[in-house]
């Protein structure tokens, strides 16, 4: 009788000359359990009834770090107003902006526009259709370009992204940190074994939707799981500590003052130039807390004239980032004035403007979505 999974992984890890015929029976039989479990189980999505390069780019750009019930609207979206590469590549930056506007890690779509240009300059519109020239776009990394190359173009390349680490790393039980050059080795290696090359899309639709949807990070579906027979961490009971990570991420704590300055019903703003809300527009900013009291300092460095002002109201609010928190403290002034700025990056516009024509972070996104002017 065949032993699990993950006692072939360990012989094959450490001793790779060992080759039994019952291993690769058990392999295929994996790789066809899970294409069957797909086949049946699989959401309905709009990016997996196509074979178009340029929507299944967009669906995978859109889906980095964000949640597919997020990420959803965001794909019509853009697949309305840019219906093709050509389309997206001849649009305005600050308008793709806009309307990326709430997904975050907005290099995502700075990325994606500089990319279509070069798909339309370059390649004449036509998406790349190898492996190593869509790995060369910007903004396209490792799995990126295994998903648009198997997914589009039926190339065998293997996708690895949180999802797969988790069932590889379960159903082969191995325990070393994922986040280490060994532990990465090791699942790469295990899930060559069951990559299937004659069906490379619908393996990686397969495995990173039975990572999604059933061998979660809590509170696996073990029990109705097709591979509760094979699986490693399941036999030694190590389902919730697998995988493993070595460190965690050390969080940078930001502190941000925004003065939202009014005069009659105008406001003031500023575009950043750098940062992860480059080109984003912002009310402006002071990079550290500052209380009520020393706001009167903190106008006099911006502005040439004096005015008179009046404290509306504060907002606080927070962000949350892999690598960062950002606390920010939001005031809205009235000024009796009208400003002149010493900083000739700060200029004026209707103050209803400001939520609708131009792309602001969540943080900023968040304070006029909540806060009431009285004017």
């Amino acid at each position: 009788m065949c032993k699990n999974l993950g006692y072939y992984a360990k012989v094959i890890f450490f001793h790779k000359y060992w080759i039994n015929i019952c291993f690769f029976e058990e392999v295929l039989n994996t790789s066809n359990l899970l294409i069957n479990w797909y086949q049946k189980n699989k959401r309905e999505l709009p990016w997996r009834n196509t074979s178009d390069p340029y929507k299944i780019w967009l669906s995978e750009i859109i889906l980095q770090q964000t949640r597919v019930q997020q990420g959803l609207p965001y794909f019509e979206r853009f697949t309305h107003h840019y219906p093709t590469v050509n389309d997206l590549a001849s649009a305005n930056e600050q308008d793709i902006l806009l309307l990326w506007q709430g997904l975050g890690y907005y290099s995502r779509a700075r990325n994606m526009y500089q990319t279509a240009k070069i798909i339309v300059d370059k390649y004449h519109g036509n998406f790349p259709s190898n492996y190593s020239e869509i790995i060369a776009l910007k903004g396209i990394g490792e799995y990126t370009a295994a998903a648009i190359a198997s997914f589009a173009f039926g190339l065998a390349y293997p996708v690895l992204d949180g999802n797969v680490y988790r069932v590889i790393s379960r159903l082969f039980g191995i325990e070393k940190p994922i986040d280490t050059s060994q532990g990465k080795k090791e699942v790469i290696e295990a899930l060559n074994l069951v990559f299937n090359q004659d069906n490379p899309g619908i393996f990686n639709q397969a495995i990173m939707e039975f990572g999604a949807t059933h061998c979660t990070p809590k509170k696996p579906k073990c029990s109705t799981c097709i591979f509760n027979n094979k699986c490693e961490a399941y036999r030694i009971n190590k389902v919730e500590c697998i995988p493993f990570k070595k460190g965690k991420t050390k969080v940078l704590k930001i502190n941000h003052t925004y003065l939202c300055l009014i005069f009659k019903k105008n406001t003031f703003i500023q575009q950043r130039t750098e940062g992860i809300w480059k080109n984003l527009y912002q009310f402006p900013l002071i990079e550290k807390y500052i209380s009520p009291n020393e706001i009167s300092k903190f106008l006099d460095n911006f502005l040439e004239n004096t005015s008179n002002f009046e404290i509306l109201d504060k907002y606080e609010s927070k962000h949350i980032l892999s690598h960062r928190k950002i606390d920010a403290i939001f005031y809205t002034i009235y000024l009796d004035t009208q400003p002149i700025f010493s900083k000739n990056n700060i200029f004026e516009i209707p103050l209803t403007e400001m939520s609708t024509k131009y792309p602001v972070s969540i943080l900023t996104q968040n304070y006029l979505k909540n806060i009431t002017h009285d004017q």
